[in-house]
């Protein structure tokens, strides 16, 4: 027992490298970090720093800038990458902003002025620690997101959670296809996306997808917008139109908010999707089109129906396929996958290098409510991101409606029922990964803080099929 926890904690021992050609300066700060837990070797000129990384990884160098033999600043250019995975510290009673510019260049993480103070050093280590553990957690979660993308996606789209698996089996089915489809779920769930995956995973994929918001288009012209019409229909109607049915000839059409359709146009419709033919405004003839209809409602349409403002047997023509896309506060695993792609995204578009989210923002992240789902996380994401100063979202960068237990008192937003059984798997999972990101993943800490034992922990997050 005794040489396994010494070989243990010889391992987790960081390595680090002094270079300086004082031999005051590598004697105290041999002295300082040893006692801090580091284990360290010293040199004393470029020359010999190159020849210790050469036989031996390191986690920190500290290296001074000015040495009579061979600089700091020729040890970078030399080492290469023997040091690419390794963090470097520069040291210099000379420095300038150019120096530590040039320094940064070749690679060092940071820059301190002599003379210092212990803390100095030993806060900028530390930060360097951090950052350290941030990177592994950042090329930890890319890892997964390339894993994600060859078994867990459809389309652009993205999950881990059971729910949203279920939706890209049944997507992935119907895109084999022509039946109608109609997609429910909440305002930001991505129900585009999904009609997008679906025409673009199906035999129309080459044709083009045309999507239209039932709910964005003046009643008067959505009429003319959907089936074209012809010169002098109406005044100004100069020339014949194609309209929006006639445009997705061959592919599919996607009629988003398909719940706002003025009762008038439901009729017809309805006899588009029984006949597979149009008739534009002003004309007398009808047109045979090859369209799929892939609609999708924020709105419970049965409600609708009972209340008389959507067409029953509209709503059977359109209900041949229902896909329904759970809400964010239902899949909770998703948020660190999706926040980590939307990062990601914003960093290209934003000139930025943010490379994650703290744990206490994370946090907050679980437990919100998201009345938006994905499209309020994209927003908040991308707040965040613009707002960010350090390389990693903090707290401060969101916004205070993620206030951590503004969801927590909200049962009704993230369960639904009545079941005592069910809404116990529903809160331990919640706090299965909420302590898990609190503790950045230690499943040993994880359990404390749950008040579990271990194995039954890793039980849980089995059956729960939690992300690690």
């Amino acid at each position: 027992m005794n040489i396994n926890s010494s070989q243990s904690k010889e391992s987790s021992t960081k390595r680090l490298l002094v270079i300086d050609d004082e031999e005051n300066m590598r004697h105290m700060l041999c002295t300082l970090l040893e006692k801090a837990g580091y284990s360290v070797d010293t040199a004393e000129d470029g020359s010999t720093g190159l020849i210790k990384v050469t036989d031996n990884p390191y986690e920190f160098i500290l290296c001074d800038l000015k040495m009579p033999d061979s600089d700091g600043m020729e040890f970078l250019r030399s080492a290469g990458d023997k040091i690419d995975k390794t963090t470097v510290i520069m040291m210099s009673a000379f420095g300038t902003i150019d120096l530590a510019l040039e320094a940064m260049k070749l690679g060092a993480y940071d820059f301190i002025s002599k003379p210092f103070k212990s803390d100095e050093v030993l806060l900028t280590l530390k930060k360097a620690e951090e950052r350290e553990s941030l990177k592994r957690e950042n090329y930890r979660l890319k890892t997964q997101l390339k894993n994600f993308e060859l078994n867990y996606n459809f389309g652009n789209m993205v999950a881990k959670s059971k729910a949203m698996q279920a939706v890209f089996r049944l997507a992935g089915k119907v895109a084999q296809y022509d039946t109608t489809v109609l997609i429910f779920g909440e305002s930001g769930t991505g129900k585009e996306l999904i009609a997008r995956g679906i025409h673009y995973s199906g035999v129309r994929a080459e044709k083009p997808l045309i999507p239209v918001n039932c709910g964005g288009i003046p009643e008067n012209l959505l009429e003319s917008e959907l089936f074209g019409y012809i010169k002098g229909a109406f005044t100004g109607a100069d020339r014949n139109k194609k309209g929006l049915f006639e445009e997705a000839d061959g592919g599919t059409l996607f009629l988003d908010e398909i719940g706002e359709l003025p009762f008038a146009l439901q009729v017809k419709l309805l006899r588009v999707l029984q006949e597979s033919e149009i008739r534009p405004v002003g004309g007398s003839r009808t047109l045979k089109i090859d369209v799929r209809i892939i609609a999708a409602t924020s709105k419970k349409l049965q409600d609708e129906v009972k209340d008389g403002n959507f067409r029953e047997d509209l709503f059977y023509r359109l209900n041949v396929l229902p896909i329904e896309l759970p809400s964010l506060r239902e899949r909770v695993e998703d948020i660190p996958v999706l926040s980590q792609i939307f990062i990601d995204d914003f960093n290209r578009k934003l000139g930025k290098s943010i490379i994650g989210i703290s744990p206490p923002a994370m946090s907050k992240f679980l437990n919100h409510s998201w009345p938006g789902n994905v499209r309020e996380l994209e927003n908040i994401i991308e707040r965040a991101v613009v707002l960010a100063e350090e390389n990693v979202i903090l707290p401060e960068n969101l916004p205070q409606e993620l206030d951590v237990g503004d969801g927590c008192d909200k049962v009704d937003d993230f369960f639904t029922g009545f079941s005592l059984k069910a809404a116990q798997k529903v809160f331990e999972k919640r706090l299965i990964v909420k302590a898990l990101n609190e503790t950045g993943g230690n499943r040993t800490k994880a359990s404390r803080l749950l008040e579990i034992s271990h194995p039954s922990l890793l039980s849980k997050i089995k059956s729960y099929d939690i992300l690690l």
